[in-house]
C-alpha cells in the first residue's frame, strides 16, 4: 500500500474512533476529561492536519488524483461537522427509530440528576415499558387506574419475591374481574435512569393478572407525568 493510502486508512480509523467515543459519552458530556465540544474541535483540527499531510505526501502524484483525494476529505469534514452540529436531533431520531422497533424500551430524553424518559405507544394502543424490579427485568403496562404497582405471580417470582411469604387476602379488581392479591414491598424499581426504592406493590394470585401494572404510587412520585397521543413523558 502506498504511504498516502496508508495515511488515509489510519486517519479514517481515528475519526471513526473519535465519533464512537462522542456517541458513547454523549450523556456524560465529557470525553477523556474534556467537554465533548472541545474534544470534537480537537478531532476536527486533526482532520484538517491530516488533509494537509495527505496533500504533502501525495504532492508527487498526478494532480487529478490529488484533487480527488482533497475533495473526498472535504466531504468527510463537512459530514462530521454537520453531524456534530445536529447531534441532538440525530440522537432524537435514533431514539425514535429504536422505539418504533421496540416500544417497550424507554427512550432517555434527558440524563443526569433530573432524568426524563419517553414511553412510546405499542401496537395494542397501550403504553408498556421494560423496567427492573429488584434488579430483574419486568415488563409493565402503564395504568393510571391502578393505585399501586401490581405484579403478576410469575413476574413476582422473577423479581425474587419469596412465594411462601405471600398471603392472598387483599381483593383487587382486574380486567377479568375480582381477584385476590398479596401486599409486598419492592426494594428497587428502575425505568431507565428513573429509580424508586421501597415501593408498596401487590402480587396477584397465580393466573389472575395477565400483565404487570405500573400504578399510581410510582407515577405520583414523579415531578411530572405527561400523556400525549403517541407517547408518555416521565420526568423525575
Amino acid at each position: 500500500m502506498k504511504s498516502g493510502g496508508g495515511l488515509l486508512v489510519l486517519v479514517l480509523g481515528a475519526l471513526a474512533a473519535a465519533l464512537v467515543l462522542l456517541i458513547v459519552n454523549h450523556d456524560t458530556g465529557r470525553t477523556f476529561s474534556m467537554p465533548n465540544d472541545d474534544f470534537a474541535s480537537v478531532a476536527y483540527l486533526g482532520v484538517i492536519g491530516a488533509v494537509i499531510a495527505a496533500g504533502i505526501v501525495g504532492s508527487h502524484r498526478h494532480i487529478g488524483e490529488l484533487i480527488r483525494n482533497l475533495f473526498l476529505w472535504g466531504v468527510i469534514i463537512l459530514a462530521l461537522v454537520a453531524g456534530w452540529t445536529w447531534r441532538d436531533q440525530l440522537f432524537d431520531l435514533g431514539g425514535d427509530l429504536v422505539a418504533s422497533l421496540d416500544p417497550a424500551r424507554p427512550v432517555v430524553l434527558v440524563a443526569g440528576d433530573n432524568p426524563e424518559i419517553a414511553l412510546k405507544k405499542s401496537l395494542n394502543g397501550h403504553f408498556v415499558t421494560d423496567a427492573k424490579v429488584n434488579g430483574n427485568s419486568i415488563r409493565f403496562m402503564v395504568d393510571t387506574g391502578a393505585t399501586t404497582i401490581a405484579l403478576t405471580y410469575d413476574d413476582a417470582m422473577e423479581a425474587g419475591i419469596d412465594p411462601d411469604s405471600l398471603q392472598f387476602v387483599q381483593p383487587i379488581m382486574t380486567a377479568n374481574g375480582m381477584a385476590m392479591a398479596a401486599s409486598v414491598r419492592l426494594d428497587r424499581v428502575e425505568i431507565g435512569p428513573i429509580v424508586r426504592r421501597d415501593l408498596r406493590a401487590t402480587v396477584a394470585a397465580e393466573g389472575k393478572l395477565e400483565q404487570s401494572l405500573l400504578g399510581m404510587n410510582f407515577i405520583s412520585s414523579l415531578t411530572s407525568f405527561e400523556m400525549r397521543r403517541n407517547e408518555v413523558i416521565l420526568r423525575d
